[in-house]
Order: C-alpha cells, then structure tokens, then sequence
C-alpha cells in the first residue's frame, strides 16, 4: 500500500477541477417550437469534440477492470411481518479466485448494510463508500414508489461499483461472499457478538475520552480538510434543494399564468393575436423549468447529497484513526510506568505499532484516491448542469425572440394591406 503524502494546503486542493478532465456531453435539442433550427452554443460544441476523447478513455477503463457489478431488477416482497425490495445483483470476472465468471444473487438493503459494516470493521482506516439513508429520504412521500426505488437502485450499484474498483476492498473476502452466496444468512451470523461489538465501543469511548497526545500534522490537515469540506458541501446541497423548491413554486405560477393569456384572448378580438402568442411562450418556458427541475433532481442533487454522506464517512474514518493512535499511546505509557509485565506489554505496543503505521499508512493511501473520485463525480455533476442551465436560458429565450419577431412582422403586413385598399 503507498503511503502518498499529504498536501500542505488542502484548501487549495478543495474541488481543485481540470479543465480537460470528465466533461459529460448532452445531446442538445437544438430547435425552437416552430422547428426553426437554433444555433450550438460554444460550450456545447467544445464537449462534442472532447466525446470522442472521453469515450476511448472510457474503454481503456473497462479493458483494465476485471470484475464488473450491476444492481437492477428490483422486486417487492410482502410479509406477514414487513414489506422489503430485493434487487438483482450480477457479477461477471475474470479474476481466477471466483469459481465461475459470472454470478446472479438477490439482495435486500439490509444486505448491503452487513457488506459496508464488514468492510469498514475489517478495514477500519479506508474510506467505504457510503449508502444511501434507510429511511426516506427528503421530497420522497412514499416509501415504495417508482421513484424512491429507483433512486436507491442507482445509489446501490454505485456503491458496489465504487468497491469493485478499489484495490484492496474489491478483494475482501466478505465482498466475494456478497457477489457469490446464494444464501447469505448464515453468512450474517458469523459476524462478531454483541459482547465483542461493546467492548470496540467502550473503548472507542475511553480512548475519544483520553484524546491523542500528539496527531501528526498531515492528519491534522486532514481532519481540517474534512470538516471544511463537510461545511461547504452540506451548504451547497441545502440551497440547491431550496433552488429547486422555489423553481417548482415558479413553475407553479406559470401554469397558471399560461392560461390566464389564453381566456383573455377569447375577449380582446384585436389582441387575441399576440395574447396567445404570450400564452404560448409562457406555455413553453414552463415545459423547459419543467425539465431543468427534473434534471437538476436526477444529476447535480444525487450527487452532492452523495458527497454529504461522504463527509461523514471520513469523519469516522479519521476517529477510527485516532482511536488506534490513542489506545498505541496509552499502552505505551502503561509500558513506561511499569516494570511487572513488561514483556507481555512490549509485545502489545510493537502490535500497536505496526497497527498505527499500517492505519496510517491505509488512509494515506486511500485519501488521494477518494479526493480525485470525489472531484471527478462532482466536476461532471456541475458540468452538466451548467450545460443543461445554457441550454434551458437558450431556448428559454428563443421562444421570446420568435415571439417578437413574430409580432413586429404583423404591423407592416397590416400597413401593406392598408395601402393596397
């Protein structure tokens, strides 16, 4: 495992985004109402030429992956006791320690919730990609909807996704057990007792209590890095929730704005023209908030909530990291202050030795890695939507343009009528 150093300033690093790096391309409907054909931005130009790059890149990933995971099919279970989705989870490998090349198992949320805590307890100091929150999540009313099980189907296969490609989790034996068991009851069960789960917690407690005597600073950085990020991001997908809140009341109002134009049409004869032609406008702006709403909703929120739960992830990393410190340090002063017993206590601090350097030494490696997966998923969520906010302003105002060119058209007509009488 490497042990990559730590930028000094990681507030210089934070959302740090190449400009060359994972542009995600929209094909644009680049006509107006009328059918009249409306110009590509430069923008939307610029990621029609970097598709192709983007796509090789693409491939050269998938030639060098060797085990792929998907989550699909989800289906509803009802119970005398609880109603739950099991969702299809197909695996196709080529690595030699599967017995076979492709596996197809069910698997219910409280599956993949065994998977993460086994990993994160084997594997204490990498960073685990989070899952999405058990219970429903803000703007979902019910539970079981289309919508609500889709969004988590997507986030399951990601965090799936996110382990098969990680260098040392994607090689857990709980994560091949995972991907390969028919039944993975029995499996669940072996895991440590409740006895052994409280004695972690109480000293988890003692050593949180106790506190560390001296962190070294590229984790200090790090717990300052975390917490900036976590401010920053929780932040940012609060008021973009509150940005598609208000664009949902503004879409709202248009729906009833449209057809206000449309009745007064019915009672003004000389401007029942360019009242429907306002209506019409009004009509369709409300069709294109309508789908930047959606895509707001499906790409750039997903997304940062993601990174929110990620935040908190590596805030219980960085505690399960100054855990082993603590308990190294308060061992080794035990070892200093007494002389019964040394042998057995000097062979307890060598282990907690090692153990803090290879801690050490597994965040350190994963922390770059996560931070260039972090900035590559969001640099394309922001991406896109700025490409989708150009195109929705765009059409938004070729409808207005060709409504006055419209309107300034009709007077000469009429002028032209005039004379000729």
């Amino acid at each position: 495992m490497s042990g990559q150093t730590v930028p000094a300033d990681f507030s210089g690093h934070m959302l740090d985004l190449d400009e060359d790096e994972d542009l995600e391309v929209f094909s644009k409907n680049t006509s107006l109402a009328d059918g009249s054909p409306m110009p590509n931005s430069p923008s939307s130009m610029v990621n029609q030429y970097r598709l192709e790059e983007e796509e090789e890149e693409e491939q050269q990933d998938a030639n060098a992956r060797d085990l792929f995971v998907s989550v699909d099919n989800p289906e509803s279970h009802v119970t005398a006791i609880e109603t739950f989705i099991m969702y299809r989870v197909v695996t196709k490998t080529t690595r030699s320690e599967f017995d076979s090349s492709e596996f197809e198992v069910r698997r219910r949320y409280q599956d993949f919730l065994w998977l993460r805590s086994r990993l994160e307890e084997n594997h204490p100091t990498l960073i685990v990609h989070p899952l999405p929150e058990k219970f429903v999540m803000k703007g979902m009313v019910e539970r079981f909807n289309d919508d609500f099980i889709e969004t988590r189907r997507k986030a399951l296969h990601r965090f799936l996704n996110k382990i098969s490609v990680h260098p040392i989790l994607s090689y857990s034996q709980h994560f091949k057990v995972f991907l390969t068991a028919e039944d993975l009851m029995s499996h669940r069960k072996q895991g440590p007792g409740f006895l052994s789960r409280m004695g972690e917690t109480v000293r988890a407690v003692a050593n949180s209590v106790r506190g560390l005597r001296s962190r070294p600073e590229e984790f200090t950085l790090m717990q300052e890095y975390v917490d900036d990020f976590s401010n920053k991001i929780c932040s940012v997908d609060k008021v973009t929730q509150r940005i598609i809140k208000e664009q949902r009341e503004y879409l709202d109002e248009l729906k009833q704005y449209s057809p206000t134009y449309s009745q007064w049409a019915g009672l003004e004869e000389e401007l029942a023209e360019p009242l429907r032609g306002v209506a019409s406008c009004v009509e369709r702006c409300g069709l294109e908030t309508e789908e930047q709403i959606q895509h707001l909703s499906q790409v750039l929120v997903p997304a940062l909530h993601e990174y929110v739960l990620c935040a908190e992830t590596l805030k219980a990393v960085m505690r399960r990291r100054d855990n082993i410190q603590a308990e190294f340090e308060a061992k080794n002063e035990a070892l200093a202050s007494r002389r019964v017993d040394q042998e057995a206590l000097q062979d307890e601090v060598d282990g907690l030795a090692d153990r803090v350097e290879l801690a050490n030494n597994a965040l350190k490696g994963d922390w770059s890695r996560w931070q260039n997966s972090m900035r590559t998923d969001l640099k394309s969520a922001f991406l896109s939507t700025a490409e989708k906010n150009v195109e929705y302003y765009e059409q938004c105002l070729a409808v207005w343009e060709s409504f006055l060119l419209s309107q300034r058209a009709e007077p000469s007509e009429q002028n032209d009528g005039e004379d000729a009488s």
